[in-house]
């Protein structure tokens, strides 16, 4: 039994190093055209080829969404940015159009082609006609349970690829129209909106001015707003029913969201591989993943067919419970002191905790506080501040520092 790969979005440069130091195998990410996420920070031709540099450097794979659904004038520079992404040595294309396909089967190719979810693939019958068209592996519809999963990879043996965690979307694997009728921005070409996590209300046709609002609470309700996906109790099943790829949603989603799931899903994985039989979920990895920014959990369509409790009808809101406060940078052995950017207003006094690149958690009390010229200090307000403080062992960099929120 293969190891799956492990993908993690890349909506920069700063977190994609992230997510590959925490356990990503590879990486997906969009350039400034084509993909489908507009508004993330995207990548230009240098920013990406110092990311594919970097993760070649660690042996590690770039996957580069071109899966928008194009119309005519969408294909005129289409192969010259094709033959500048075989030209970064990009490791796949992530393709959802037949039309963008056929271009990239012509311009470029010796590049290896993947299925984009987009595409909407969920059955083995298309699974099946993708492998003749020369996919190397198809990126799943979200709908599927795990004896539909485990029966595609048994008819075509193709390399299949599943989300695991992250938003889920109301339409069928992303095919939505709300954002461009609402807002003219389109989904399917980046831009959404994200028209369902707003507020609704019922009007009657015959009573046009009166609203009626649909209420679980006080609140009102947000019926098109689905929980998000969460699949770390299903590592195993998901192993044994032959997926080839872990992927994880958030390209607009922050660093220390990024890391954090990636190191969940990273310690999950290695953990069933060292011993199967004794797998368990470990309570830490659901705490890790309360941590971070999100909806409430689902586990979407695994066992079968989504329910009403796979919305959320009181808020569009995210939870958490902890902030990100700030990134080591340095650890001196010498002084024992450990060197902190800031990234969230910290005062002396604060019990902070730390989690490594390699999973392992430490706490953290801010006594000492020294600014980078060595003055004490009581608070370090300014972005990307330097601080340092007294540490007693070894933490290594880029590890996380954040804050409990208390609610």
């Amino acid at each position: 039994m293969q190891k799956p790969e492990l993908l993690a979005p890349a909506g920069s440069l700063e977190k994609g190093k992230m997510a590959l130091l925490y356990g990503a195998d590879a990486l997906y990410l969009g350039g400034t055209n084509f993909g489908l996420r507009a508004f993330a920070s995207n990548f230009d031709k240098e920013t990406m080829r110092e990311m594919i540099e970097y993760a070649h450097s660690l042996n590690k794979k770039i996957y580069v969404t071109v899966n928008i659904v194009p119309h005519n004038e969408d294909l005129i520079n289409l192969p010259e940015y094709l033959l500048e992404l075989q030209e970064l040595k990009v490791d796949a294309l992530i393709i959802s159009d037949l039309g963008v396909w056929n271009i990239a089967k012509n311009t470029v190719p010796q590049m290896s082609l993947h299925v984009s979810t987009q595409a909407n693939t969920s059955n083995w019958s298309a699974v099946e006609m993708w492998q003749k068209l020369g996919a190397d592996r198809v990126v799943l519809a979200r709908e599927l349970g795990l004896t539909e999963i485990a029966e595609i990879k048994d008819k075509t043996k193709m390399e299949l690829e599943v989300f695991v965690h992250g938003a889920m979307c109301i339409s069928h694997s992303g095919r939505c129209l709300l954002s461009n009728y609402m807002a003219g921005r389109d989904a399917n070409k980046g831009a959404c909106v994200q028209a369902c996590r707003w507020k609704y209300s019922l009007v009657e046709e015959n009573r046009p001015n009166e609203h009626f609002p649909v209420l679980e609470d006080e609140r009102g309700t947000y019926i098109f707003n689905s929980k998000d996906l969460c699949l770390i109790n299903y590592v195993p099943e998901l192993i044994k029913a032959g997926v080839d790829s872990f992927k994880i949603e958030g390209r607009m989603k922050s660093m220390h969201y990024v890391a954090s799931v990636v190191s969940v899903y990273r310690q999950a994985i290695d953990s069933y591989f060292a011993a199967p039989e004794n797998y368990i979920v470990q309570e830490k990895w659901l705490e890790e993943l309360a941590k971070v920014s999100h909806r409430s959990y689902t586990q979407g369509f695994m066992t079968g067919k989504t329910d009403e409790n796979s919305q959320v009808y009181t808020t569009s809101s995210y939870q958490q419970t902890h902030d990100f406060v700030g990134l080591t940078v340095k650890y001196d052995a010498l002084a024992k002191r450990l060197y902190i950017e800031q990234r969230n207003n910290i005062k002396s006094g604060e019990e902070l905790e730390i989690l490594q690149p390699n999973g392992k958690l430490l706490s953290l009390v801010l006594v000492d506080m020294q600014d980078d010229k060595g003055q004490e200090i009581s608070v370090a307000p300014h972005p990307r501040q330097i601080i340092s403080v007294p540490y007693l062992q070894f933490v290594a960099e880029n590890s996380l520092v954040r804050r409990k929120i208390n609610v």
